[in-house]
């Protein structure tokens, strides 16, 4: 046998170097999580992984604050979680209402349209909400059978409330889909009592757990329509019913789907363990409090957040405005080289303009917190040295 010779690259230890992740995710674990990925493999219908799936579903019911038990994770990062959702709950020529503020609904637009499914959209401005009055007269108007809303959009900072919306939504035979990746766990959520149909969320962000799996959940009501399918759900990966039966959601014997990914699933029941321990309460308090001083200290450094309106921001992510001729790619590089500190660009809406700073997973403490403003007062200087530091008025 011939075979062409082993890459010299692989010839050298693997060696990765810690970083303070401090963008909009994904964020640092705790070393809690990162050990339990340590744990050995197991096989598909080993008892102990399914006893650790049962006590994720527990966990994620608890952040999810739902009882629904059609409550599991896809294997894959966030992006499997919309795929999923949009994939089992819109069959060809359904109808779409989608809020489009940021670069998420932008995905979910697109998503929805490859699906076959009739997209219409209502559009606003990056840095305000729908109000209920404007999503209430866009469902009277379209009549869909589902509404996608982004709770908290991290390529803006911008925070939507859900209250009411739900309800707004069933008087129309309306289904409710919410991207909550980027706040849970940052904001209060309740899915049963604002009636949300779907909703699925990050691991590697709030939560603090490593990316490539991703919670979700449905209510009994978009089980039913999924369940009701004129047609399978067009992707057999994304299929909520043979992946609920596998996850032990359904009252019926469980059946292979796919080869789990069980190292990441004990990472993440340990990161709800983590959660549960100090309370939802607390780790929202927590999070908010570590979001006022930032704010705080960046408007002593004369800096302007993306989001005005401090009703309107998400604590877990904040848009951190460019000041004019400041060279953002060099503010980053000089914090990642000289403090192992990420200072992440903009996407979408803010792309350009805005800097986005996380407080998520081991990064949502005062001490952190204190240590990116440094970090990032000190990367500002040494790249821009005529800056003149000016504290903001009317920031807080």
């Amino acid at each position: 046998m011939k075979f062409t010779p082993p890459p010299a690259s692989l010839r050298n230890p693997l060696i990765i170097p810690e970083k303070i992740m401090m963008g909009p995710g994904p964020s640092n674990c705790s070393k809690r999580v990162l050990t339990a990925m340590t744990n050995t493999v197991l096989s598909n219908f080993h008892a102990e992984l399914f006893r650790t799936m049962d006590e994720v579903k527990d966990g994620l019911r608890y952040i999810f604050q739902t009882e629904n038990r059609a409550t599991m994770c896809v294997s894959g990062s966030a992006h499997a979680g919309m795929e999923a959702m949009l994939s089992n709950l819109l069959e060809e020529g359904d109808r779409v209402l989608i809020a489009v503020n940021g670069i998420w609904a932008e995905r979910a637009v697109e998503m929805s349209e490859r699906y076959g499914a009739d997209v219409r959209t209502i559009e606003g401005p990056p840095d305000r909400p729908f109000s209920l009055e404007t999503l209430a007269r866009a469902i009277e108007l379209h009549q869909p059978k589902c509404l996608f809303l982004t709770h908290g959009d991290s390529s803006s900072g911008l925070l939507q409330p859900l209250e009411g919306v739900g309800q707004i939504c069933h008087q129309h035979d309306c289904l409710l889909i919410v991207d909550a990746v980027a706040s849970l766990c940052g904001v209060p959520f309740y899915m049963d009592k604002w009636e949300i149909d779907a909703v699925y969320t990050g691991a590697q962000k709030v939560l603090g757990a490593p990316p490539g799996i991703t919670p979700i959940s449905i209510s009994p009501k978009a089980l039913d329509v999924i369940r009701n399918r004129r047609t399978k759900s067009k992707v057999f990966y994304w299929d909520l019913l043979l992946l609920g039966n596998y996850w032990g959601c359904y009252d019926e014997p469980k059946r292979y789907h796919h080869t789990v990914a069980s190292n990441l699933i004990f990472a993440l029941r340990e990161a709800l363990a983590q959660i549960a321990e100090e309370g939802l309460e607390n780790q929202i308090k927590r999070r908010i409090e570590c979001a006022q001083i930032l704010y705080e200290g960046l408007g002593k450094m004369g800096l302007d957040i993306f989001v005005k309106d401090p009703r309107h921001r998400l604590p877990t992510v904040t848009g951190i405005m460019i000041p004019k001729g400041v060279d953002w790619w060099k503010v980053s590089q000089y914090a990642m080289n000289n403090f192992s500190l990420e200072v992440q660009g903009g996407l979408g809406p803010t792309f350009g303009k805005a800097w986005r700073v996380g407080i998520m997973g081991e990064c949502s403490t005062i001490q952190k917190i204190q240590f990116y403003l440094y970090g990032f007062k000190e990367s500002l200087k040494a790249t821009h040295p005529d800056y003149i530091f000016e504290e903001s008025n009317g920031f807080h």
